[in-house]
């Protein structure tokens, strides 16, 4: 596997907790941390000003970090820790649905 690979799973392992952490605190609120995630995944897929070279296959993996972001969230909210393969393959199995 490739060493980048690996930074960004401790990336986005690091990214589920601090807003975890952040509706655990109150800060935001579980519908707030989703609609903001919704928003972000929904700028990347509709990419106004992308070059159109850009397959849909790299536009998927742009939507990966926002995914996993949304299902760690929501395992966490059902008191799950799930591990990043776990999570992956959650995503794996919606998008095959």
């Amino acid at each position: 596997m490739n060493t980048a690979n690996l930074q960004l799973e401790g990336v986005y392992a690091v990214l589920a907790a601090l807003f975890q952490a952040l509706v655990d605190k109150k800060v935001l609120d579980e519908e707030e941390v989703g609609l903001m995630l919704a928003e972000v995944e929904r700028g990347i897929a509709t990419g106004a000003g992308r070059p159109t070279e850009i397959r849909s296959s790299n536009v998927e993996a742009m939507c990966f970090p926002v995914r996993f972001l949304r299902s760690a969230l929501k395992a966490s909210s059902q008191g799950q820790r799930p591990s990043f393969a776990e999570v992956t393959a959650r995503i794996r199995d919606k998008q095959a649905e």
